[in-house]
């Protein structure tokens, strides 16, 4: 974690290399890292949320590629997957749990060819597994938007854990 100041101070390539295991869409990096210095971490996070609103097709499609399937452990040594594991860390994944889920995500990516993306932070298995059968039953521009938002808070949540106040 950096301080507000510290994040500030940083050269251009060290503040976006900072920023993209949270988000790893160049418009919204950019944005952040050209918006500074910040006054507050509550003008920091005005900044992200704008840059983060709306994201382009293109720009959630690249996100996706770096998020694993819910349920399965993110592999590698990339900051990213270590935020994901951490996310993910209090699911509780029995079996049943653990089968329910890749049978789902299974459905959903037939469904709109991509992996589904949802916070897990702060969200029980059971909660993301009923969210699951719910958005299975979304039209594909319904989901769209889910999908931005589900990113979006993502990206704000690992914000708050590299930078603070």
């Amino acid at each position: 974690m950096i301080g507000l100041r510290d994040f500030n101070a940083l050269d251009e390539a060290a503040a976006a290399a900072l920023l993209r295991p949270c988000l790893d869409v160049d418009r919204w990096v950019t944005e952040i890292v050209q918006g500074r210095p910040y006054a507050s971490a509550e003008d920091l996070f005005a900044t992200a949320r704008q840059a983060a609103d709306p994201f382009t097709g293109a720009e959630l499609e690249a996100a996706l590629v770096h998020h694993p399937r819910i349920g399965e452990r993110a592999n590698g040594g990339s900051a990213e997957a270590a935020l994901s594991r951490s996310e993910q860390a209090s699911l509780d994944l029995d079996d049943d749990v653990q089968r329910r889920l890749a049978e789902g995500n299974r459905a959903y990516e037939q469904r709109f060819q991509r992996v589904f993306l949802i916070r897990a932070a702060g969200r029980s298995s059971v909660e993301i597994l009923d969210k699951l059968q719910t958005r299975l039953k979304n039209d594909p521009d319904t989901e769209d938007e889910v999908v931005a938002d589900q990113l979006r808070q993502i990206a704000l949540i690992r914000l708050a854990g590299v930078v603070s106040k």
